[in-house]
């Protein structure tokens, strides 16, 4: 292994070496870097927790930009509640933390999710009922394409279920900065999830102390492999919860989870899908495992390659098509791989 090898930043622990890595600890440093590879026409992939990124073991054949960015400021007004802005590189967990520190709330049902501040836009991250794009007053970026500083307002980043501007021009925006509002207080959302809710003992609609909330999410990760400070060598949630039409939806065993949208479209589990198709937690390929906490966890079980990885998913991914003729797509970037 050298000190190039990508498997050396991401969470799955695999991926072959890179050209080049730089390690962007300013935000001018960031912007200089992606300048300079984009002007000399070399391959880009910008690197943050590599929480969320499976890498082929041949590597990266360019230039890998890790953003290393950190810092934060914020105004906490009684009226307005609290205005952060933080950024790209710092943590996101720990950045939780600090908000509820702080007494501002909106964030506790998020705590745990591994990766960047600067990565939570992109997916719209989401956890028990609540998504990062309900709290996210702008963006800042840097434009590849017009080289320059471009600054996204809430409606503007066209969020949706892990989805995002962002997300839909992968290779454009490089985030530099994200700001928040949140809410001072003590008590929680109203807690919308019903496993959470049981957690908490309480019921659906209830509001809990910030504190509480986030505790009892920490601990429903951890049983459930999705905690990688825990030594989980996980990208978290492999595979998308499918969005269906109506009538796909119907055609769903009567006891498969349904949960409505906006849209008139329906949510079903990932989960619920695998589990019932005949994927297993604790299945293994080679060094690939189905995480034996959680079947949407694919894990790297100590010698996985990038291969094995792949190939569990796509054995899961058919027989998931194969039973209910849903193709699961992809939470993790896939990058020299495709399912």
């Amino acid at each position: 292994m050298t000190a190039n090898d990508l498997s050396n930043f991401t969470t799955l622990g695999v991926g072959g070496p890179a050209a080049k890595i730089i390690h962007a600890k300013t935000e001018a440093e960031l912007i200089s870097a992606v300048k300079a590879a984009d002007d000399s026409k070399t391959p880009l992939l910008i690197l943050g927790g590599g929480s969320n990124v499976l890498i082929s073991d041949s590597g990266f054949a360019g230039t890998v930009v890790r953003v290393e960015t950190t810092g934060n400021s914020f105004e906490i007004d009684a009226c307005s509640g609290g205005t952060l802005t933080v950024s790209a590189g710092a943590d996101w967990d720990e950045f939780v933390a600090f908000t509820i520190e702080k007494g501002l709330a909106n964030l506790e049902s998020l705590s745990g999710i591994p990766g960047t501040v600067g990565g939570s836009p992109i997916q719209n991250i989401g956890a028990y009922g609540h998504e990062v794009s309900e709290v996210i007053a702008r963006v800042r970026t840097y434009d590849r394409k017009l080289q320059e500083v471009k600054t996204f307002t809430a409606s503007e980043c066209k969020f949706g279920y892990r989805s995002s501007i962002f997300k839909a021009e992968l290779n454009r925006y490089v985030i530099l900065d994200v700001t928040f509002q949140l809410r001072i207080g003590e008590a929680s959302l109203p807690i919308g999830y019903a496993e959470l809710a049981n957690a908490l003992g309480v019921e659906i609609g209830a509001r809990v102390a910030i504190t509480k909330v986030r505790s009892a999410v920490l601990k429903l990760r951890s049983a459930k492999g999705m905690l990688i400070n825990e030594g989980i060598n996980s990208a978290g949630s492999f595979f998308m919860n499918p969005i269906l039409d109506k009538g796909a939806a119907e055609k769903l065993p009567s006891d498969a989870p349904r949960w409505p949208m906006p849209d008139g479209k329906v949510k079903t589990s990932a989960a619920w899908l695998m589990e019932h198709a005949g994927v297993s937690k604790g299945d293994q390929l080679a060094g690939a495992q189905i995480s034996p906490k959680h079947v949407l966890a694919l894990s790297n079980s100590g010698d996985a390659t990038a291969k094995d990885l792949i190939e569990l998913a796509k054995s899961a991914q058919e027989k998931v098509r194969a039973k209910f003729g849903i193709t699961l797509q992809s939470e993790v970037q896939l990058v020299g791989l495709s399912l």
